[in-house]
């Protein structure tokens, strides 16, 4: 990674997370927003758990609101495709709404980003995505134990592969940690992975539980752990990582809205405080849970704050590599 890029993420993780005083003199007030239709810009395709969740918002949110708010999915390029086309509307209006493992690996991945990182602002944390760390039921493991074990008793032979850049630097520390030789297999379409993880072909694959929440209902797929603070309840049998020995493995899969530099803070406090009270609804707490998502609203201080913990988590795993991408 060169090393201007080195030195734009030194600056401090509040003033990365746009917490620094905002020009907000040509945003509306939030007494009069929205004044026009709400965008919210997805990073993943239609039927992820983030997009349900950003249509079961909009749906509410636009009847709290008085104006229409329309789901953009715009999947592909690593979540950069949606950031970029966020960014490039220019406008308070125009929300995106994402994972936050869709971006904090682009620095140690990209020597050049075509987008400034200091230009998200964080807005409200709507969910936590279920990351779960599974396996092929052939494999006769049932605990992240099980999966040491056998690992150290075939070192390089297991292979293994995630969904995201951040989930690759987690799973590559957890490895380092516990002193294990798994060999990844990198894969662009999550589906195909959870398809190639039934049949055997891959021994370890850690995406959202709703990537491989078919497999699993089929029983051709067990999920050891999840990797959240906070058991799922999707999934409340399963255990997490920290409660399987192994904290290592433990993030939280952050989901929430982010505005573009200019947007008024009062605004974001009022979308914030929007989206906490509609994701109470019942309703929306059962359709998210059964995507594979834990409800966990938080205001735009709360979300900088879980965000610029996973950088310093994504951080400190790619100091082991040398500050470059997983091999």
């Amino acid at each position: 990674m060169s090393n201007p890029l080195k030195a734009r993420w030194a600056i401090s993780a509040l003033t990365i997370l746009g917490l620094s005083p905002l020009l907000s003199g040509s945003c509306a007030a939030a007494d009069s927003w929205p004044s026009r239709p709400v965008h919210f810009i997805v990073t993943l395709g239609p039927g992820s758990g983030v997009d349900i969740g950003a249509r079961l918002l909009a749906d509410k949110l636009s009847a709290r609101w008085g104006q229409p708010v329309i789901v953009e999915n715009r999947p592909g390029g690593d979540g950069m495709v949606a950031i970029t086309g966020f960014l490039g509307a220019r406008d308070d209006h125009t929300l995106l709404m994402s994972p936050v493992s869709s971006f904090t690996a682009h620095p140690y991945f990209h020597d050049k980003l075509p987008y400034d990182p200091r230009d998200l602002i964080p807005i409200a944390r709507v969910s936590k995505t279920v990351v779960a760390v599974s396996v092929p039921t052939s494999l006769n493991v049932n605990s992240l134990k099980e999966l040491e074990a056998l690992a150290r008793a075939k070192p390089g032979q297991l292979n293994w592969t995630t969904a995201t850049g951040f989930t690759d630097f987690v799973f590559a520390g957890y490895l380092h940690a516990v002193g294990l030789k798994m060999a990844k297999v990198p894969y662009k379409n999550p589906a195909g992975a959870a398809a190639d993880l039934a049949a055997g072909v891959i021994q370890v694959y850690m995406p959202a539980y709703a990537i491989v929440r078919p497999q699993a209902e089929a029983g051709a797929v067990k999920v050891l752990a999840v990797t959240n603070r906070e058991r799922a309840p999707a999934i409340p049998d399963v255990p997490t990582a920290v409660e399987a020995g192994y904290p290592s493995l433990e993030f939280d899969g952050l989901v929430g809205l982010f505005g573009a530099p200019g947007i008024a803070d009062d605004v974001r406090a009022k979308i914030a405080d929007d989206v906490r009270t509609v994701a109470s609804d019942p309703e929306i707490v059962k359709r998210m849970t059964a995507t594979g998502q834990i409800v966990s609203p938080g205001n735009a201080a709360e979300f900088a704050a879980s965000i610029a913990q996973q950088r310093e988590q994504v951080a400190a795993v790619a100091k082991l590599f040398g500050n470059k991408p997983v091999q």
